[in-house]
């Protein structure tokens, strides 16, 4: 920041401190439940359960139960700060005037909820930290106010859903969200389809994605059920309602209906404890195992973590039954039921386990592909659906897509998608637009198919919404499904994303609505996340926010990929290159073998391979990091003889397995 920032920022601080209680003279309030609580300036947000409240002078300041980790929303008035750069260095001298933190980039954020002028700022923190730093601001009443995102990986992962709650309520004073409650939904017209069908094709343009297909049904009929784009880059064919994507995450949806199935078939209930279906079921820990129940495997509510790297990395001869293996190795980070923590293994067993109920002779994999064909997409007539590789990749199938490390749409490495084939009750589904939306029709149809036939009891259907932990505001998930009363009236929901391929499904229950979103390309999760909102815009005439959201949205994901390809050293630094040794192994996610093609250096993980990029840390160490699309970002950090691969809540370190590489490259 400029010296003239810095002086008004100290000042703005100083007089803070003068007009209220300092941090050091401040007793931290503990909250013991979900408590509306107000900023400074009177606006409102809800503090978790856990976490503790402090205010010093213009700040609120709220720090995780496990200390060490906060998030300060600052409140400073538009006469002492003129813009944003001097209201966000005001923020921190308040809140951590000693703060060193390089900001990396800068990107505008939508307006929403009565607040304008928002912007967020990325800050560079080193790999070794373990940390992230961010700033979300926005303006309203003459005010900034200004969030400061300062925590641990691992608390930050691990409280997510408290931190949206957090950020989910921050509302101006006197404002409300906006809710569609006790409204009828518009008849979705040829004029508003209009609108949606342009939302799509600007929010492509926007954001590189080649392809999408969009169902939508309402009043007992499919009203849209069309493609916009392209299959493949560089090819003519085009996407339409019969194109098969890979559906990710909604896999876990159909898987619990499979479960559903079998409750109704009284073959299991909910409430049948996972180790009586399945006696080798088995989780890290003894007492946490002995409390799942089946309900429990998909509700993301028994404490245990993303642990994605293991099935990732190592997937080559991973099998169903080894993959139930390695949860016997993992440990919850939660007490049983308190946060969301999303787990795709545990889904993964979810869906193991209901195929074993349906055929016990079968290996596990195998029994869940039958399961799923005779209990789910037989019935429903979902032909297209499948979660055979192979055949969904035949004939009417699109291509996965992300872009390259300098922002230009590119083909994704998408061998790194077949790692869900062992995990795939979690997202290993593919399926098209039109066998979607059979599914969400029956959604809406209390379990009915179209010829009147009960396909499935309402009790055993509806049960997966029910909630089993809050995720954020106004949103709880239940079994392998979202449930989100954020503007008044609820959606069902669920997402999916794996490389290049991000879809949605979404449905309306009180007015017979339901929608479904298949992308072919990252960052297609924007164009399906925003997607919803712009929905329940056209259908209840509400707020034109939606294409806010994407302009931003997209605007965010290309400054930041910019600013960290600032940062990047392409090809990786040969000085650097040759302390590397020729390979290097950890027990849990396998080996790399370091290779040089021309001036490039390679990481081969086995299943797939990345040139790497090398990057000088702010500590002084050195990462190289994976540049192929769409699986690009991957980081390991060099240590002695090592290289060490984090996620938020575990490390693995990469021995070097011979002699260390010599000479410049």
């Amino acid at each position: 920041m400029g010296p003239s920032i810095l002086r008004v920022a100290l000042a703005v601080a100083a007089q803070a401190c003068l007009n209220s209680v300092c941090w050091s003279a401040a007793e931290p309030e503990r909250i013991t439940a979900d408590t509306p609580k107000m900023t400074v300036a009177g606006n409102t947000f809800v503090a978790p359960a856990g976490w503790s409240l402090v205010v010093r002078g213009s700040a609120t300041i709220l720090e995780a139960p496990e200390g060490g980790s906060f998030i300060a929303l600052v409140d400073v008035p538009t006469k002492d700060a003129a813009t944003s750069d001097a209201a966000v260095a005001a923020a921190w001298a308040a809140y951590k005037p000693d703060a060193k933190w390089p900001l990396k980039v800068t990107s505008p954020i939508a307006d929403r909820d009565g607040w304008t002028d928002r912007k967020s700022y990325s800050y560079l923190t080193s790999p070794n930290e373990q940390r992230a730093v961010g700033v979300d601001i926005r303006k309203a009443n003459d005010v900034w106010t200004v969030a400061i995102y300062d925590m641990a990986l691992a608390i930050g992962e691990k409280r997510g859903s408290q931190v949206g709650l957090i950020y989910g309520k921050l509302l101006p004073r006197g404002r409300s969200r906006e809710s569609f409650a006790n409204k009828k939904a518009n008849t979705l017209d040829d004029a508003r389809l209009a609108e949606l069908r342009k939302f799509v094709e600007r929010s492509m343009k926007l954001t590189g994605v080649p392809g999408v297909s969009v169902g939508i049904y309402q009043d007992g009929r499919i009203v849209l059920a069309e493609g916009f784009g392209v299959r493949e880059l560089g090819k003519p064919a085009t996407v339409d309602a019969d194109t098969r994507y890979m559906i990710a995450s909604n896999t876990k949806a159909l898987t619990t209906l499979m479960l559903a199935k079998l409750v109704d078939d009284k073959k299991l209930t909910w409430d049948t404890p996972a180790v009586d279906v399945l006696p080798t079921f088995k989780l890290g820990d003894a007492d946490v195992t002995r409390q799942v129940l089946i309900k429990h495997l998909i509700c993301a509510c028994t404490g245990m973590p993303r642990q994605d790297f293991e099935w990732l990395l190592e997937f080559k001869d991973l099998t169903p039954d080894r993959a139930m293996g390695v949860l016997g190795t993992m440990q919850p980070t939660s007490k049983f039921g308190e946060l969301f923590q999303y787990s795709n293994p545990m889904a993964a067993a979810a869906g193991y386990i209901g195929g074993h109920v349906t055929n016990p002779d079968l290996e596990l994999g195998a029994a869940y592909d039958r399961a799923m064909q005779e209990l789910v997409f037989d019935p429903i007539g979902m032909s297209a659906t499948t979660c055979d590789f192979a055949k969904a990749q035949e004939g009417n199938a699109a291509t996965a897509h992300a872009p390259d490390i300098d922002g230009k749409p590119a083909l994704a490495e998408a061998r790194t998608n077949l790692s869900i084939v062992p995990v795939r009750p979690a997202g290993g589904a593919w399926s098209s637009v039109n066998d979607m939306m059979k599914y969400v029709v029956m959604e809406l149809n209390d379990g009915k198919l179209p010829d009147g036939t009960q396909y499935i009891s309402t009790d055993a259907l509806l049960a997966r919404r029910a909630p089993q932990v809050v995720v954020g505001t106004d949103i709880t998930y239940g079994m392998g499904l979202f449930l989100s009363t954020q503007y008044g009236t609820p959606v069902v929901h669920h997402g999916g994303d794996m490389i290049g391929f991000h879809s949605d499904m979404m449905w309306l229950p009180e007015h017979g609505v339901g929608a479904v979103v298949l992308t072919n390309g990252d960052p297609g999760w924007l164009i399906r996340s925003v997607f919803q909102r712009k929905l329940l815009e056209v259908l209840f005439d509400g707020n034109a926010e939606a294409d806010g959201q994407i302009a931003a949205g997209a605007k965010s994901f290309f400054d930041e990929m910019a600013g960290e390809r600032k940062l990047l050293t392409v090809p990786a630094d040969p000085t650097e290159v040759a302390k590397l040794s020729a390979g290097y192994t950890n027990r849990a996610v396998g080996d790399i073998v370091v290779s040089k093609e021309g001036a490039a250096t390679i990481f081969d993980l086995g299943e797939w391979s990345s040139q790497m990029a090398s990057r000088e840390n702010p500590d002084g160490t050195i990462s190289f990091i994976t540049i192929v699309p769409g699986f690009n970002g991957v980081e390991f950090v060099v240590g002695d003889n090592t290289l060490t691969l984090r996620d938020a809540q575990h490390e693995y370190v990469f021995t070097a397995s011979s002699a260390p590489r010599s000479g410049s490259r």
